[in-house]
């Protein structure tokens, strides 16, 4: 079912918000704040790629389309009435690290990464649809704002390009919790600068997220899981920035897989039997054979490395942390530990 026929579903419900509630008609530029009166006033306007939405008070019925979304919603104290699945066979769509955090609740599954039901959004009810961490089209944008006002990700990020931090933040004013939201960056920054600190072997390292294919596919240093690597002090060749260019990520064939020659690549859903790592050209390189690689699978303990929020982050950093260490410590014998 296409997110498109929830205009149909709406308009036969009788309970869609009208354009000018909901805001945000096509293509104005925005910046992805949000402005109120004071701190945890309302109404909120927050300004996204296809213009600004407001929300005129404390919503207390919120559904996250925003692959990652609902982690800082839970983490903000506010369980979510729906919730998106994206990958891991998880209940509700929520990962281990915010099981605690939901408890009983048992929101409703609105889709996946590719469809959300629009059946599944009208018996959810929500007062506000997140989409911030997302691939939102102004179609899908415009059909959702006709049931309940939607939070687009903002105009200066790629799709699935929003960082956790303004991820958070925005979250925590369209829930009236700014302060809260401010709290918790502030205290995952920390977490990151502190595992910095202790790790200087990381700071200039060269690196780049990958993923095997009939090639490699290289992600953007504005990638989720790359900026977490960039935040530790690990850099991006120059020569790959040029190549992904504003893209999310390249291909780069394996005639040119010397570029990814690098102090530690991370691959992510790393198959032993796809293309790189079952030819010679790359198995040769000194990243393969000095085991300079953190390899994570889909199905592992740190999701793949891409589920990047306030509430995996702690998760990530006391796992991965390790394994990078142990991939650039210069020495081949180094076993880089596996997953948890």
């Amino acid at each position: 079912m296409i997110l498109a026929a929830l205009l149909l579903v709406a308009a036969c419900s009788g309970s869609g918000e009208d354009d000018e509630s909901t805001g945000g008609r096509p293509a104005a530029s925005g910046s992805g704040s949000a402005s109120g009166e004071a701190a945890g006033a309302f109404p909120v306007t927050v300004e996204h790629r296809f213009g600004e939405t407001t929300v005129e008070e404390a919503p207390t019925r919120v559904a996250t389309v925003g692959l990652t979304d609902h982690d800082a919603v839970l983490a903000l104290g506010v369980t979510p009435v729906g919730t998106t699945a994206w990958y891991g066979d998880h209940p509700f769509g929520v990962w281990p690290w915010a099981q605690d955090e939901l408890g009983d609740a048992e929101p409703i599954l609105l889709g996946d990464s590719e469809d959300i039901d629009p059946e599944a959004i009208l018996e959810a009810d929500p007062d506000v649809i997140l989409a911030l961490y997302s691939g939102l089209t102004e179609e899908q944008y415009d059909d959702l704002s006709r049931y309940a006002p939607v939070i687009a990700p903002p105009a200066e990020y790629d799709d699935y390009g929003i960082s956790w931090q303004e991820q958070t933040q925005t979250i925590g004013d369209v829930l009236g919790k700014p302060d809260e939201a401010a709290g918790l960056v502030e205290d995952t920054e920390a977490l990151i600068s502190e595992a910095a600190a202790d790790h200087p072997e990381l700071d200039g390292a060269t690196t780049v997220v990958a993923s095997a294919a009939e090639g490699v596919y290289v992600y953007s240093p504005q990638a989720a899981v790359s900026r977490v690597l960039t935040d530790l002090g690990l850099v991006v060749p120059e020569d790959l920035v040029e190549l992904i260019g504003e893209d999310f990520g390249a291909e780069v064939s394996l005639e040119q897989v010397d570029l990814v020659d690098l102090d530690v690549v991370l691959w992510l859903d790393a198959s032993d039997d796809l293309p790189p790592f079952t030819v010679d050209a790359y198995t040769s390189l000194p990243v393969a054979t000095e085991g300079r690689e953190v390899r994570l699978a889909t199905t592992g303990a740190l999701a793949g490395g891409s589920f990047i929020s306030v509430l995996s982050l702690p998760v990530i950093l006391d796992q991965l942390v390790p394994m990078l260490t142990a991939a650039v410590d210069g020495d081949p014998t180094t076993e880089v530990p596996p997953e948890a």
